[in-house]
């Protein structure tokens, strides 16, 4: 069933001009009045009550004052209500900011949102311990206030500064950008970095990148230091996806679809045009051939041969168990 359309109330840090810099969302409503986010207990009567204060209503509502109070908007804020009514290219920063939210509250899938003008609505902002700032404006604010820490200056903030799902553990916030998707039990370590429009899907230990796109399955573990291929950069155009119980080794490299129970050796980068030898349960070679051809095939493990070099693919003998003391993460 989809969750629009969809009605968001929240508040927009603004620089000297007026322009948005982000949006914190409070409230997130479906039409079937189904509350996908409410942190401070906002109080209305239904989704069409909320209709009545978007800026296309003539009709004036006592609810926006009180919002505007409840949500503590001051001078260098603006109150935000907006309506999305259906998956459509994002149009503004107000849309952009919902449909992150939306993949961080675990209400949308990766790669399930279309995203196209995403990156045109974002501004490149400096993350400070104030909040979002005009990097333009930093040397003055810095004047005015004193100290400011920097912590990035990029168009996507942390995750963590908007959303803190329930059930993970992130042992490096500055790693994990608005927009990702941790499902319950998900334990992303330090040197682990998540992505908007890309994350796990069950139970899973990540110490390596999960690029743009890419999907992790349950109860799969991404090894120190190892790569997945994305799709924004660089002319790849698979969606690189990793099935249920796999294992991607440290400094390893993934660059096609993995399906269930698939092991790639340490250090090994796994390109699509690699050449294979592909090997059957006694250990001879049945056939070579590019390993974009074993895409999504499960009980694999791809390792290379130590006196030889190449590639190789055997059937996987091992499976993955996860420690649940270390995914226990309420």
């Amino acid at each position: 069933m989809s969750i629009f359309p969809l009605i968001a109330i929240g508040s927009a840090s603004l620089n000297d001009e007026g322009v948005a810099l982000d949006v914190r969302y409070h409230l997130i409503v479906t039409k079937e009045n189904k509350e996908l986010l409410n942190t401070v207990n906002l109080s209305y009567k239904n989704y069409e009550n909320l209709e009545r204060l978007l800026p296309e209503s003539l009709e004036s509502n006592s609810l926006e004052k009180d919002f505007a109070d409840k949500l503590s908007v001051n001078k260098n804020e603006k109150l935000i209500i907006h309506q999305m009514q259906a998956d459509e290219p994002v149009r503004d920063i107000k849309d952009s900011y919902l449909k992150l939210y939306l993949m961080s509250l675990r209400e949308a899938e990766p790669n399930s949102l279309n995203l196209d003008g995403l990156f045109a609505t974002l501004p490149n902002n400096a993350w400070t311990n104030f909040g979002p700032i005009d990097p333009k404006e930093l040397e003055a604010f810095r004047i005015k206030n004193g100290h400011v820490f920097v912590k990035s200056v990029d168009k996507f903030p942390c995750m963590t500064d908007y959303i803190v799902p329930s059930g993970v553990r992130i042992a490096d916030a500055s790693r994990v950008r608005l927009g990702a998707y941790l499902a319950e039990g998900t334990t992303v370590m330090h040197e682990g970095f998540v992505n908007f429009n890309a994350g796990t899907l069950g139970t899973a230990m990540i110490e390596g990148r999960i690029s743009a796109g890419v999907v992790i399955g349950k109860n799969s573990d991404l090894g120190g230091g190892c790569s997945t291929m994305g799709t924004l950069s660089g002319g790849n155009n698979i969606k690189i996806s990793v099935g249920e119980d796999c294992l991607l080794g440290a400094n390893s490299g993934l660059g096609i679809p993995l399906g269930d129970k698939c092991t790639v050796e340490a250090g090994l980068y796994l390109t699509g045009g690699a050449k294979v030898e592909v090997l059957d349960d006694n250990g001879e070679i049945i056939e070579v051939t590019k390993a974009s051809n074993l895409s999504g095939k499960s009980n694999l493990l791809f390792i290379r041969n130590s006196l030889t070099g190449t590639i190789q693919c055997r059937p996987n003998l091992k499976s993955v168990v996860l420690n649940e003391t270390l995914h226990d993460n309420d």
